[in-house]
């Protein structure tokens, strides 16, 4: 898994970038098919705005983008929704199969 960290209009701290490497690494435990976790900071006038996007194999794309708060608060909102995203698509993809025996069965 390749975690690339961006920044527009700033300058990313040492700390930041492990602290975004960190939580991004831990998206893995929630879907194992991740490639590749991009997280980009991008400072505004008054806030820093932080955007994740996670490429998964078969052309799955999660997006999460949080910009209220300082930029630790932004990339803990991200893991969440992306957290819930990969969750939730997991569940989709396990149980795909069992949703199409029922449909064929008798009662």
């Amino acid at each position: 898994m390749i975690v690339t960290v961006a920044s527009r209009h700033m300058d990313v701290s040492p700390a930041l970038k492990t602290y975004a490497e960190q939580k991004a690494g831990k998206l893995i435990k929630y879907y194992d098919r991740i490639q590749e976790i991009e997280v980009i900071f991008d400072a505004g006038k008054d806030s820093t705005a932080v955007e994740f996007i996670v490429n998964a194999e078969h052309k799955n794309m999660f997006l999460a983008h949080h910009n209220d708060g300082d930029a630790y608060a932004c990339i803990d909102a991200c893991f969440d929704k992306l957290e819930r995203q990969l969750s939730d698509h997991k569940k989709k993809v396990r149980n795909r199969k069992h949703a199409a025996e029922d449909k064929h069965s008798m009662p």
